[in-house]
């Protein structure tokens, strides 16, 4: 597929491009900048920007700027070109709706029903009362296809005459009720329609007019609605998002359209269920920083911690996620509506960062006068600790917790089962003797890449017994080479193939480089020469030779001969191993 995707037209239909060379550059659609950093080139279907370090190809560009999972990015790119796809029997982290190709379109009742709920908003003098005194504007409103769904029990006939399909209730839009009664599930609510990465309607909030009760009752779950993997608002919010640098998370609807109101766009609210790790990842490809807007009573505390819980896994170094309490008295919608954007933004500005709210609150659930206080402390934190995928923040906050309970960081690291948690030991560099043999390999390994990405042909002509596999360069040199199969092999379809190994942020940093200075095939080839001839005359592994004298001398310790035994298998099966894989994007 990535065969048929121009990445020049497909980001050219959402960002403005100008030729430069061979190349076309552009202000990066990723962050904020005044001058472009962004470049996307033709031959290699391949973009980067050398101001935040975004690049990938096609199917990562998609990914990365409208916020869809890795499936649903390859639908999009495949429906763009006309390809059909097979559909997925269960949405994953980052899977499709399965829907019948030969039923109804799904999405279409849903479309005409956010219809027909926008009509009836027109004629509702108590709904449009309603919006007008929780200071709405019909600008907002339409921005977010507010709409209303009148009293009465079968309304949506007069927009579906087969009102008995089956496809209704697949929409979550009727209920069958006892005795084979069918009627509307939303009935006098300000009706809230719920959108896909893609706009369009998979769903529906309403809110009761007056003090009915559930106050807000959502769609159920469909093929189309998963309530653990949307987010209100998030559709409209994007560009805002990206402007901003930053993401608020609220409980309600009404929080996130009266911070639209009030000039608040960055808002999304998750669907009356608590926060799912896939709410954090799906945020995360679109900002850096979320922050968490709940009450500060008991119930928003406690959605608070569980935020922070399901946020540990899918944390990074460069992500930064933080807590805003709000009085008591207060949501989003009243604060903002009482004291206005300034005064919210600035809340949001002192709002406490995951690191501080972990510490206190670990710290209020144990009596830290006593010693067994203190112990529990470490016990209390053990698995958050470990399940945080930021190894930096990881080991900042063991270091804390060790501070709190009395004890150092390597006994905290022990107890915790924290790898590297230990301070480095002082040690006496060997004397070095002439240049850094392992420093010139690394070197020479990185030139090869560049010559294999500039010109991916070239992989065949690698030949496997100069790969050293001791060091990440030479693990990725070995994984292209195992993609030598491939007829159409393009930069595009090696970055496509090694997404998500060890052997990415390798590529990342190299591709990077030669798209920089420029390499056409004719450089790449004569680059490529001199490195297979300075491979050639190098040492073997050399950490291959270490363990091997040392056997020799006085024998290894257990660890010593894996590490030995499994050095030689990967060389070894680095020769046999350039079958290509079984599918070809």
């Amino acid at each position: 597929m990535l065969n048929r995707v121009d990445i020049v037209d497909l980001v050219e239909r959402y960002v403005r491009l100008k030729k430069a060379g061979a190349n076309f550059v552009a202000c990066c659609p990723f962050h904020n900048e005044k001058s472009p950093s962004f470049t996307v080139s033709p031959s290699k279907q391949f973009y980067h920007c050398f101001g935040c370090g975004a690049h990938g190809n096609a199917i990562s560009f998609v990914m990365e700027y409208q916020g869809l999972g890795y499936v649903e990015a390859v639908k999009e790119l495949a429906d763009s070109v006309g390809m059909k796809l097979p559909e997925f029997e269960r949405r994953g982290d980052q899977g499709a709706p399965k829907t019948d190709p030969e039923g109804p379109d799904l999405y279409e009742i849903m479309q005409k029903a956010e219809h027909f709920y926008r009509e009836q908003l027109k004629g509702a003098p108590a709904a449009i009362a309603y919006l007008k005194g929780r200071g709405l504007t019909g600008v907002v409103a339409a921005r977010f296809g507010i709409g209303y769904a009148p009293a009465g029990w079968q309304n949506l006939q007069t927009v579906f005459p087969d009102y008995a399909a089956k496809a209704l209730r697949d929409c979550g839009l009727v209920i069958d009720g006892e005795g084979g009664r069918r009627y509307d599930r939303f009935r006098e609510r300000i009706m809230f329609p719920i959108l896909n990465q893609r706009g369009s309607v998979i769903g529906f909030g309403g809110r009761v007019l007056g003090d009915g009760e559930p106050k807000y009752l959502n769609s159920p779950e469909t093929p189309l609605f998963e309530k653990g993997r949307e987010l209100y608002g998030l559709s409209q919010a994007r560009t805002a998002i990206r402007e901003a640098g930053r993401v608020v998370v609220v409980e309600g609807y009404m929080d996130v359209v009266a911070l639209a109101q009030h000039g608040i766009e960055y808002a999304v609210a998750t669907l009356g269920t608590a926060t799912s790790p896939t709410h954090v990842q799906k945020l995360f490809r679109q900002t850096d920083e979320i922050v968490f807007c709940f009450d500060g009573d008991v119930a928003g505390r406690r959605a608070a911690w569980h935020a922070l819980d399901v946020s540990l896994p899918v944390l990074a170094d460069h992500k930064t996620v933080r807590f805003l309490f709000l009085p008591a008295e207060d949501d989003p919608d009243s604060y903002v509506r009482a004291h206005g954007k300034h005064a919210f933004e600035q809340l949001l500005a002192e709002a406490r960062p995951l690191s501080e709210f972990f510490l206190t609150e670990l710290r209020s659930r144990v009596d830290m006068t006593t010693l067994e206080g203190r112990s529990r402390l470490i016990h209390e934190a053990k698995p958050l600790l470990k399940r945080i995928a930021a190894p930096a923040l990881q080991l900042q906050l063991l270091k804390q917790v060790a501070q709190t309970s009395g004890i150092t960081q390597e006994e905290a690291g022990r107890l915790t089962e924290i790898r590297g948690a230990a301070p480095a030991r002082a040690t006496h560099p060997a004397p070095v003797k002439g240049p850094d043999r392992a420093m010139l390999n690394r070197k020479l390994d990185r030139e090869l890449l560049a010559c294999l990405l500039a010109h991916p042909p070239l992989v065949r002509e690698v030949p496997a017994e100069i790969v050293d596999v001791s060091h990440a360069e030479g693990r990725a040199l070995g994984a292209l080479m195992a993609l030598d199969g491939i007829e159409e092999l393009t930069h595009a379809v090696i970055l496509e193939r090694l997404r998500g190994s060890e052997h990415e942020s390798v590529l990342e940093r190299i591709g990077g480089d030669f798209l920089e200075k420029g390499m056409d095939a004719d450089i790449a080839q004569a680059v490529f020469n001199g490195a297979i001839t300075a491979i050639r005359t190098r040492e073997p592994n050399p950490r291959i030779k270490e363990l091997g004298e040392k056997d020799a001398k006085e024998g290894l310790t257990e660890s010593e001969y894996e590490e030995f035994r499994r050095l030689i298998a990967e060389g070894d099966a680095l020769k046999q191993r350039r079958t290509p894989p079984s599918t070809v994007l």
